[in-house]
This record gives C-alpha cells, sequence and structure tokens, in this order.
C-alpha cells in the first residue's frame, strides 16, 4: 500500500454533472435507518422513461450480441449474466460512475467509494429456473463488509417473472460461509444456504425503480413463469474504495474510483479513461 492518490475528472465523472436520464436524490434519515436496520431499501424512480428507453436499446443490443437467442440447456451465468455490461453501454456507464447511486452509496459507504462490479442480470421468458438464497459477499467477499448491491428495474417485475426475495434483517447474521472455493465458483456452482423463510418477503419493482441491500443479506430469486414478459435488471455494486478481496489474498479489489481517493494506485488508475 503506498500514498493515497485522488481521483481526476472524466467525460462521466466530473464535478457538478448530471444526466437527464436519471432522477438524482438523497437519502432521507428515515430511509436510511430502514436500510441499517431491514438490510435492504426500494428507491422509486431513479430513471427517467427516457432514461429506461435508452438502458434498454443499449443492453439489449449488447444481450443479443453476445447471448442470442434463450437456450434452456445452457448454464445459469450464460442465461442470467452479462458481466461489464458498462463497457458496452454509455447510459449505464454514465448511471454507475455518476448517476444517482453514487450520492446513495456514498451516504452508506462513506466518502471514498469505488463501483466494482456491473452486469445485466436477466431472466427472460422461459427462463423458468430459480436461484437458490444466498449473501453477494459469497460469491466475491469484499471487506470492509459495507458493499451495496444496486439491483435497477428496467421494467415492471413481479413474482411472476421472478423478482426478487430478501430476509429482512438478515444482514445481521454477517458473512455465512458456505463452503464453496474460489475454483468452484468460478467453474459456475451455486452458492446455497437454507435459512428460515418464514419471514421472506418478495419485492416486486417498477419500471426505474432501484433495491439496495446489504452485503450480508439473504436472497433469491424464483424462475420466470411469464409467457410474454421478462425480467431484465442492472446489478450494479459499490464498495469502500480500499476495500480487498478476502478470497484473493487480500488483494485491492478494482474497480472504478467514483468518489474520492484510494490508498492503491491501481484503482485510482483503473479505467480511468472510460
Amino acid at each position: 500500500m503506498t500514498t493515497e492518490t485522488s481521483t481526476s475528472p472524466s467525460p462521466s465523472n466530473r464535478a457538478g454533472w448530471r444526466s437527464d436520464l436519471f432522477n438524482y436524490t438523497r437519502l432521507s434519515s428515515t430511509q436510511l435507518s430502514h436500510y441499517h436496520e431491514q438490510g435492504y431499501l426500494v428507491i422509486k424512480s431513479l430513471l427517467s422513461a427516457e432514461g429506461r428507453r435508452t438502458m434498454v436499446d443499449e443492453c439489449m443490443r449488447a444481450w443479443v450480441s453476445e447471448k442470442g437467442p434463450y437456450d434452456p440447456n445452457a448454464n445459469w451465468l450464460t442465461n442470467a449474466l452479462l458481466a461489464n455490461i458498462h463497457h458496452q453501454s454509455q447510459a449505464v456507464r454514465d448511471y454507475y460512475f455518476n448517476g444517482p447511486l453514487v450520492d446513495i452509496a456514498e451516504q452508506i459507504i462513506g466518502p471514498n467509494l469505488k463501483g466494482v462490479t456491473s452486469q445485466l442480470t436477466f431472466k427472460m421468458r422461459g427462463h423458468t429456473k430459480g436461484f437458490a438464497w444466498h449473501q453477494d459477499n459469497g460469491y466475491g467477499e469484499l471487506e470492509p463488509y459495507n458493499a451495496v448491491t444496486c439491483l435497477t428495474a428496467l421494467e415492471d417485475n413481479d413474482e411472476q417473472t421472478g423478482c426478487l426475495w430478501v430476509l429482512p434483517e438478515s444482514h445481521k447474521l454477517g458473512q455465512i460461509r458456505p463452503g464453496l472455493t474460489a475454483t468452484q465458483k468460478l467453474a459456475g456452482h451455486e452458492v446455497v444456504i437454507h435459512p428460515d423463510e418464514s419471514k421472506a418477503r418478495p419485492l416486486p419493482l417498477q419500471a426505474g425503480d432501484c433495491l439496495i441491500f446489504s452485503c450480508w443479506m439473504l436472497h433469491k430469486s424464483e424462475g420466470n413463469f411469464s409467457h410474454d414478459k421478462d425480467r431484465r435488471v442492472l446489478f450494479l455494486r459499490y464498495a469502500d474504495a480500499d476495500a480487498v478481496e478476502v478470497y484473493n489474498g487480500r488483494q485491492a479489489r478494482l474497480g472504478r474510483l467514483v468518489r474520492g481517493h484510494s490508498a492503491y494506485p491501481e484503482v485510482a488508475t483503473f479505467e480511468k479513461d472510460l
């Protein structure tokens, strides 16, 4: 670790920059209390109507180009995820680096902040496989343990189309380690946890809404059993600028520095020119 290095302005990360595609907001004290007590929060309408249309158009071009038609015989990684979507969508890049979620994540995590994951998390019609209870930190354990997952709905979703379920307050259990190795996770093995589901609740979202939750929040989704509706979600994750990968020898997690500074020069310069 070396001396701290600060960000410098770039096209989507300069002071005061705002996009008409997004609705900027900050969390109230009541919303912050709910997040810390329950482990999650639904924030309404972070995308404008034009923002949603633009993002869907750009994301679907990338998805169709890489994925093609739905293949029921493919594994869940192929059918559900498209990583680093900010490399292919300007709207996602602006939202990820300088959208309303940056202000919100800063309120939760603190002044030094990086974006560590961007991906599409889709359940297209006909994709009826569920995704078992897990913590996002179960797939990629980051420390400090204040990373925030942000799921922005690109269209309305509900129980029929496979909306997310959460277990309120389950983040208070801390890090759960189900025993999969890093190699198994990379190979596509699912992390599966078997909690008491008696307090589980579904969280349907309207297009443009965003669900945020703790890295320790237990959550799952069922399959999409609709015949005419998809469930398309943009998954973004933010962490402390000096967050490390516990599973990788405590190496710095690479991610675009979106606020403040990092003690790791490789973080301070990562994707700086995007």
